[in-house]
């Protein structure tokens, strides 16, 4: 059922279990459990928490799976309020650190998500592109053959001028024959590496003057075509390029809460793994920006 798959948040528990919560005059209540009640304030966060898979329904569902998980937690937070659960240790150690990790969360939206702009995104995109070494691409047709010596025949037809598309078409064995054995355009990585090695090595208009054998059989290639490999164009790769610059936001604003406060591990071993981890982020080698933390969802 929906009521069981929903996932409180733990900004949702701590408003629904601190009854102290400051509701606004304009924060409707929408259902009422008990005495306690749960407020159109909650059932927003509650829809912003809910499972995965529940996320993707229409909008009034999600409302109904949320509050239906709103009222479930309110059932049980009304039991642990009679029995003082919220006056032991253990709950006030809970909600300190939920209360830590929901202001460094409140923190990383305003300082990182918000403040990064597209501008930033786009300088960061054309920085990356302008990194990327160039590739080529090649338009190539082939021919596919079961034995060399097919295939010396063909090269030997194609010394004497014959068409490339008319004898792919009468003796290639590839699917694509009928088009003359044309396999479009294609970078490095698409095709096996003896038949990529031939077709890059390959000027336009050039065949391959021997037989080259890959597990498919024996090709005669022919580059029809050559050049530079576009880059992803923005749109593509906007989110993972904005990561980038959150990720970079995310480690300048931890180094300089570092210069500003003074951390200190006693445990050796701890202290060697927190070390190491601070490198590998300082690096780029490890994700920095908190993947718990809602607020990093573009």
């Amino acid at each position: 059922m929906l009521r069981h798959k929903f996932l409180a948040s733990a900004a949702l528990a701590a408003a629904i279990l601190c009854q102290s919560t400051a509701f606004s005059a304009d924060d409707a209540v929408v259902a009422k459990v008990g005495n306690l009640e749960i407020h159109q304030s909650e059932l927003d966060l509650a829809v912003q928490n809910l499972d995965p898979q529940l996320a993707q329904l229409p909008d009034e569902q999600k409302k109904v799976a949320a509050l239906s998980g709103a009222i479930d937690v309110k059932l049980l937070a009304g039991g642990a309020l009679a029995e003082g659960v919220d006056k032991t240790d253990d709950f006030k150690k809970r909600m300190a650190y939920i209360g830590d990790r929901e202001l460094h969360n409140a923190y990383f939206r305003k300082h990182v998500v918000e403040a990064t702009t597209e501008a930033e995104v786009k300088a960061r995109y054309d920085k990356e592109i302008a990194a990327i070494p160039k590739q080529q691409e090649v338009k190539a047709a082939h021919i596919l053959v079961k034995t060399e010596d097919e295939a010396k025949a063909i090269i030997a037809k194609l010394d004497k001028g014959e068409d490339f598309a008319k004898l792919a078409k009468e003796n290639s064995q590839d699917s694509n024959k009928d088009d003359g054995g044309d396999l479009g355009w294609f970078g490095p990585g698409r095709m096996v590496p003896e038949f990529e090695e031939a077709a890059f090595a390959l000027d336009k208009g050039q065949y391959t003057k021997t037989p080259v054998k890959t597990q498919f059989g024996f090709h005669v290639i022919k580059v029809e075509d050559k050049r530079d490999a576009a880059p992803p164009a923005f749109d593509q790769v906007q989110d993972q390029v904005k990561q980038l610059v959150m990720r970079d936001k995310y480690v300048a604003l931890i180094e300089k809460a570092k210069a500003d406060q003074k951390v200190d591990i006693l445990d050796p071993a701890l202290k060697k793994g927190y070390d190491d981890v601070s490198k590998m982020q300082e690096g780029g080698d490890a994700p920095a920006v908190p993947d718990a933390a809602p607020a990093a969802k573009p």
